[in-house]
């Protein structure tokens, strides 16, 4: 179906992703994967390109265009070339918003112009340990020095962790911690007491550096208090629908991609003397998927234009999130499969985005908990 979200300034723009992507980041990506960590080059060349700080007033450089729809062609063109490791859509449309909503007008003259050339790559440390999507289990804690915090505990499974300039960290600063006592407060490179553990060593997305993190005694200047004091569970709760709307995009972008590679390599194998695809159980498999991310696709570009418009609620983000990145999962398995022994060698793009794509399901939000915020919303 011919999709009708995007007009030609969206189509213009996706050209400049493709041509971005094409001279900035394929070329390096095998290196990257090896290195387990993007160069900050890239980063910088991204924000040459504009790329970063869409939604960034012009003033403190940034692209000043808040249309959703230019989030969502970056979200596509990435995963459509299998780029997780450069994670712009973390930087743009997950810590973005809460520097350009939360921020004091010093704050955003301090972080927003390197925010959007590159010079600054940002990162936000929620899970711990002990605590993933339950935000109350969190326990690192910031005690109130007068004109600065202390802050102490560990971060684990952080995007951007060895790279980042910028840690939004969630933090108790009530003793009790909970749904009332969370803060949001902004840890700097180089502070001391501040540690990166080990690059973690994922089963997929081998580029990205997913990191460890650790606070001891980190003096935290009362300045860098993101948002309302105590009010990180309301700042958070705001913010989650666009990120799990950005994983949703992704998703259904991945399962289109993995449909089309499959569609094509089933035409060309042959087995028992003619192609795949002329066997009806391929067919039948071929139908399923495509009618899937068909009906799939539909609901998320309604979710786009919505979101755009400042009308999707998190209710229909959480079902945006658990559908497309379960048919993502099921779509990797089931091409993967159709490949046979071929997919599952590593220079196959099917298998590598089998296992870039598996942690879908778990971050952002796990399926589990998205159910459960559907149900909630129905049954009270």
């Amino acid at each position: 179906m011919q999709r009708r979200i995007f007009d030609a300034d969206h189509e213009a723009f996706r050209e400049t992703v493709r041509t971005f992507l094409t001279k900035e980041v394929l070329p390096h990506y095998d290196q990257w994967e090896k290195d387990g960590i993007v160069s900050r080059e890239a980063w910088r060349a991204a924000g040459r390109q504009g790329l970063l700080g869409l939604a960034v007033p012009e003033e403190y450089g940034g692209g000043g265009n808040t249309d959703f729809r230019y989030a969502a062609v970056i979200a596509e063109e990435f995963t459509r070339a299998g780029a997780a490791g450069l994670a712009i859509g973390l930087h743009n449309d997950i810590i973005g918003p809460y520097l350009t909503s939360l921020a004091t007008e010093e704050q955003k003259r301090r972080w927003l112009p390197g925010f959007c050339s590159g010079e600054t790559i940002t990162a936000i440390a929620m899970t711990e340990p002990g605590a993933g999507s339950d935000l109350q289990g969190i326990r690192t804690s910031a005690e109130d020095r007068g004109d600065h915090w202390v802050l102490n505990g560990s971060k684990t499974f952080i995007s951007n962790g060895i790279l980042a300039d910028l840690v939004v960290v969630v933090a108790r600063t009530t003793p009790e911690g909970g749904a009332h006592g969370l803060s949001l407060l902004v840890v700097e490179r180089g502070a001391e007491g501040f540690e990166r553990g080990r690059n973690l060593d994922k089963i997929g997305q081998k580029a990205q550096d997913t990191a460890e993190l650790f606070f001891h005694d980190v003096r935290v200047p009362k300045e860098n208090l993101l948002g309302e004091l105590n009010g990180a569970f309301v700042h958070l709760m705001t913010n989650l629908a666009q990120e799990r709307m950005g994983i949703a995009m992704a998703g259904i972008a991945a399962a289109e991609h993995l449909l089309e590679i499959t569609t094509t390599y089933v035409k060309e194998r042959e087995a028992f003397g003619r192609p795949l695809s002329k066997l009806q159980h391929i067919r039948f498999e071929i139908a399923e998927m495509a009618t899937e991310c068909a009906v799939t696709r539909t609901f998320l570009d309604r979710c786009i234009v919505d979101h755009s418009n400042g009308e999707l609620d998190h209710v229909h983000a959480s079902m945006a999130k658990w559908w497309a990145t379960e048919l993502q999962k099921r779509v990797a398995d089931r091409c993967l499969q159709l490949h046979g022994g071929y997919g599952y060698m590593s220079e196959y793009r099917v298998a590598r985005a089998f296992t870039d794509g598996r942690i879908q399901t778990i971050y952002g939000g796990t399926t589990e908990i998205m159910k459960e915020i559907i149900g909630r919303s129905l049954l009270g």
